[in-house]
């Protein structure tokens, strides 16, 4: 079983969902988690509760780390999963795809990085392209359609709200 699965299963068993981990410099190790069911957000006690579990099972493991983090995603959390994708259907994103997209024939040099509206998950599209998202280029709306496969790196665009809460 290599890192990620044992992270994985052990969050899924304590009731959180892995968004993501990474393995940082000086021996750091990050994981970034969500509560499974998506009912509430993350405290700062579910990840004292994850990063012990972990380092219990990194010592049996002989896993080799110097420090440990665990937190929530955050407000720009990363979408890396289909169901992610599915999740988060109708909120802004920036998408950063792996080989650069010509938007025009003008457009010589290709574009990358796309901010706009994800849309639903289309299951019924061809393979390579169940994900559209709308976003703004020339003035005008247009819709970028690519697969998972496509996508280099993809987060929410945190959007934030000055004015209180509403009544």
């Amino acid at each position: 079983m290599n890192l990620e699965q044992l992270i994985e299963q052990t969050a899924h068993g304590l009731g959180y969902e892995l968004v993501d981990f990474e393995r940082a410099t000086n021996g750091l190790l990050r994981v970034y988690i969500d509560e499974a069911t998506h009912a509430r957000e993350i405290t700062v006690e579910d990840c004292e509760v994850l990063s012990r579990q972990l380092t219990y099972l990194f010592e049996v493991e002989n896993i080799n780390y110097e420090r440990l983090e665990v937190s929530s995603p955050g407000l720009d959390r990363p979408l890396k999963k289909m169901a992610d994708f599915e999740r988060f259907a109708g909120s802004l994103v920036s998408v950063r795809l792996k080989l650069p997209l010509h938007l025009s024939e003008a457009d010589t040099a290709g574009r990358k990085n796309f901010t706009g509206t994800l849309q639903a998950v289309n299951l019924d599209a061809p393979e390579g392209e169940q994900l559209s998202m709308v976003f703004e280029h020339e003035g005008a709306e247009q819709v970028l359609a690519f697969g998972l496969a496509d996508v280099d790196k993809a987060r929410l665009v945190p959007v934030y709200n000055f004015k209180g809460k509403q009544k």
